[in-house]
């Protein structure tokens, strides 16, 4: 009787936690982050985006049904991250999922807000067959749309839905200037890098005079790979803009290679005087790197031209950053022809540099013959960690700090109009990631690259493979055995117990 008493009371009790944890989730909700990156946590940007929203805003995610696992829990991630905007934003944000497959006049809605299919692979009884997903969504204050045509697996999630949300919200964007008047590209000549800026700012042209007098408004300016001298009085006005407080991003060319003589030499636009007052040297040598790109050669043979690609140093693949806001997330910037940047200023000016050649790099003065089928040895590497992006900041004009972020490659955002050299995504981010830094304070900056990183398996040695093998073979094997053995042991002294107290 006792023991029947007591397993009701045991039940009564767990239901009572039980009624009081659910009540209790119903209004404070919480989970652990373990992630490296915490891909699960909205950052602080984001929340002061949601608390500071005066409008409702609706999110329809267009998203497929059964898709497979590495892709379908996508889904599941964006619906938990829309939950938590709807919650840190007190229900000023909703949310509603919409599977475009159903029919097709769902399928018509998605595609006229932008939303396109893309083809997969999924494999059905032991076929592969292709199947039509949408996985995009559309976030809309009002009559204002913004959209988000496709979430990529391990992109950086939040900061799509983020800065859509900043977008329709913001009433007046600050504004930045790309500087014009020496061969610098046009707007359609760096159209991904105008798109990322274009959703927090405010992006203009302005062309550099000898009697330009820089707005207030712009809080940064641009100058992206100069073709043709920037003269003295042109410097000085850059002075006196950054005598005020002004922020400058730099992207220079110091080399140059030229593919139709295999040629390489050195490059001046004027400003080297400039920054060298200031405790910036960009020597006229070509950085070499055994982490690098290629190029495609051409050789007949006979009748036929054959193409391929071989590794070519002086377009070093950077690997190595810095832990700073500008260079978070990133994992690999291409470049063309970049130089090594040094620093010899006073206190009063701070150098920290942002991005790195690898440990296997060196340097070569132009100009400079360039031997495509050069077999390149690991002598041929003698230095590490030469810098090709840095931040000053300091006095660097008048009493006032100021700010330049310097890149040693002028080209390594540009691509083609139209888009259509689609530059790497690392390449992007490291520009727009500058002009961010220096112009914002919302720290959206940190969202562009904050994603779910590939961490693949370090390369192992046959004796380790062997080893660990065996060991994930034999190990639940022994532990069950070990338990085993423990549990005989343990009713075996229970036994004896047993028989003990019967004998008394």
């Amino acid at each position: 009787m006792m023991k029947s008493a007591k397993i009701s009371t045991t039940i009564i009790l767990v239901a009572v936690i039980v009624i009081i944890v659910n009540i209790l989730s119903e209004n404070y909700k919480f989970r652990i982050d373990l992630t490296e990156g915490k891909e699960y946590t909205l950052s602080k940007a984001t929340r002061d985006i949601l608390n500071n929203l005066d409008k409702p805003v609706t999110i329809t995610a267009y998203f497929s049904k059964n898709l497979p696992p590495n892709i379908g829990n996508i889904s599941g991630d964006l619906k938990d991250m829309l939950i938590e905007y709807g919650d840190r934003s007190k229900g000023m944000v909703v949310y509603k999922f919409v599977n475009p497959n159903e029919n097709d006049e769902l399928e018509r809605e998605a595609v006229q807000n932008g939303i396109r299919p893309i083809m997969i692979n999924v494999r059905e009884k032991d076929q592969v067959k292709q199947q039509k997903a949408f996985m995009g969504a559309i976030v809309s204050m009002g009559k204002e749309k913004e959209k988000i045509p496709f979430f990529q697996p391990g992109s950086a999630m939040e900061y799509a839905l983020s800065t859509a949300i900043k977008k329709l919200s913001v009433v007046d964007k600050p504004s930045i200037a790309l500087i014009q008047g020496h061969g610098e590209p046009f707007i359609s000549d760096i159209m991904q890098v105008y798109t990322e800026l274009s959703v927090l700012y405010n992006v203009q042209t302005l062309t550099l005079t000898d009697t330009t007098i820089i707005p207030e408004k712009f809080k940064t300016i641009a100058i992206i790979r100069p073709r043709d001298t920037i003269s003295a009085s042109q410097l000085s006005v850059l002075d006196r803009y950054l005598t005020r407080g002004g922020n400058l991003f730099l992207a220079v060319n110091r080399v140059a290679g030229n593919f139709t003589n295999a040629s390489g030499t050195s490059v001046s636009v004027g400003m080297e005087e400039w920054l060298r007052k200031k405790g910036i040297t960009i020597s006229d040598n070509f950085i070499i790197d055994a982490s690098c790109g290629y190029v495609t050669t051409r050789q007949q043979q006979g009748n036929f031209t054959m193409s391929s690609k071989i590794q070519f140093p002086y377009l070093p693949l950077i690997h190595k950053f810095a832990d700073n806001p500008i260079t978070k997330g990133l994992e690999s910037v291409s470049l063309q022809f970049a130089s090594p940047i040094t620093f010899s200023g006073d206190s009063t000016i701070k150098f920290i540099p942002i991005a790195f050649s690898s440990d296997k790099s060196g340097s070569l003065k132009a100009p400079l013959y360039f031997d495509i089928q050069k077999k390149w040895q690991k002598s041929d590497f003698p230095m590490s960690s030469l810098v090709v992006a840095g931040i000053l900041e300091g006095k660097l004009s008048g009493n006032n700090n100021s700010r330049i972020v310097l890149v040693s490659n002028g080209d390594f955002g540009i691509g083609t109009p139209q888009g259509g050299n689609q530059l790497p995504p690392d390449n992007i981010s490291l520009l727009v990631n500058s002009i961010d830094w220096l112009s914002d304070d919302t720290g959206l900056i940190d969202l562009r690259t904050k994603g779910i990183t590939s961490r693949p398996i370090k390369h192992l040695e046959d004796s380790t493979k062997a080893f660990l093998k065996w060991f994930n073979f034999l190990a639940p094997v022994i532990l069950i055995i070990i338990y085993g053995l423990i549990r005989m042991q343990i009713n075996h002294s229970k036994r004896i117990k047993r028989m003990e107290v019967s004998n008394e």
